[in-house]
């Protein structure tokens, strides 16, 4: 088996879509007009990763209510304090800060909805 994507029902998809896109470096690779609004995001290496799509009849996840550590996207950064800062600068909030013995640099954050996003600066990529 091979991992194809995670999805998630949110809401304000189209302002989430946009600044995922404009911020976090996603591309749109599919978008469906009408709802639910199906959206496949991939990240830089063309790998679709996520789709979010906007079902009003069913649950929407309430991001600001769960603890980060239960559930966070986690991008690779090379730069994670520029890329708090940028992020920041944008909406997005800051949540906690660790640097590790041996160059570890993880900054979680929430984006403007909420959504905990993780950077992850790491001598060795995993």
């Amino acid at each position: 088996m091979v991992f194809e994507h995670f999805a998630l029902n949110v809401t304000d998809i189209k302002k989430r879509v946009d600044w995922f896109v404009t911020h976090l470096g996603l591309k749109v690779v599919v978008a469906k007009e009408k709802a639910p609004f199906m959206t496949f995001l991939a990240d830089s290496t063309g790998r679709v990763i996520i789709e979010l799509y906007q079902k009003e009849e069913e649950p929407l996840n309430n991001f600001k209510e769960r603890q980060p550590s239960t559930f966070h996207l986690a991008f690779v950064s090379d730069h994670a304090e520029a890329d708090k800062q940028r992020l920041m600068a944008e909406g997005a909030t800051f949540v906690e800060e660790v640097i590790r013995e041996g160059g570890t640099h993880l900054v979680m954050l929430r984006d403007p909805w909420g959504m905990p996003l993780q950077l992850c600066e790491r001598p060795i990529k995993f």
